[in-house]
């Protein structure tokens, strides 16, 4: 994993916005599509608000999410809700939303994963205090499914059931690109460079991984001689 630390959540979230935009021009001019997954949180909602100002060929690209809320639709525990909030209407039509609203939630878990790429271009991952990433929790069945990309956690998380890519979706992807900002995510975040397989990101597994983070997550603070947006680490 490509570690870069940069200064605070704003630089966090324009870098890893300028990342994923040079991805996506990179995958239209050499597959004519990119095809884009976007997770849930609050942390990459500044990230969507610079992406969607960025020059990210959003008439080529599909946004797929990475994980979802089992809520009614416009309720504001849906990423959904917050993610068409962050984009423009011009981009909103990229937007493949996980259908969390049907009343057989495995029969759409297979219909989303259908619905995917063989391999996604790019995912962006975030990590919680507690080791987790996407709806991939800690002590949750969904960590075990290896024959599905798309699942349904078995059971509650923060009071929803979630609909989540799955391991096998990651390891696939051409790129990762983590954001992690706070002091509060150190811990795990020590534990995911290290690919401690105690937290679930730590078992993500993917040759191409990138990790965007801030100081106050790292404690790593930079030296007046260093550039003033980022350090990079490996």
């Amino acid at each position: 994993m490509q570690v870069e630390v940069v200064a605070d959540p704003e630089a966090a979230a324009a870098r890893a916005a300028a990342l994923i935009a040079e991805a996506g021009a990179a995958a239209v001019a050499e597959r004519g599509t990119f095809s884009l997954a976007v997770s849930g949180g609050s942390t990459p909602w500044r990230m969507l608000a610079l992406l969607a100002d960025s020059e990210l060929p959003w008439s080529s690209t599909d946004l797929f999410q990475v994980d979802e809320r089992i809520a009614e639709p416009g309720s504001e525990d849906r990423n959904l809700t917050h993610l068409l909030l962050a984009l423009p209407i011009s981009a909103q039509a990229s937007v493949r939303p996980m259908p969390v609203t049907g009343a057989d939630l495995d029969a759409a878990a297979r219909e989303y994963e259908a619905a995917l790429p063989e391999r996604l271009d790019l995912v962006h991952l975030g990590l919680g205090p507690d080791g987790h990433t996407a709806s991939l929790v800690p002590g949750d069945g969904v960590l075990e499914v290896g024959d599905r990309r798309v699942a349904i956690t078995a059971g509650d998380y923060q009071g929803r059931p979630r609909m989540t890519l799955t391991y096998p979706a990651l390891a696939t992807a051409r790129r990762i690109i983590w954001l992690v900002t706070g002091a509060e995510k150190r811990e795990a975040l020590e534990k995911l460079i290290a690919s401690d397989p105690s937290i679930p990101a730590g078992r993500v597994d993917n040759d191409n991984m990138y990790l965007v983070a801030d100081e106050a997550a790292t404690g790593v603070r930079r030296s007046s001689e260093q550039n003033p947006e980022s350090t990079n680490q490996t």
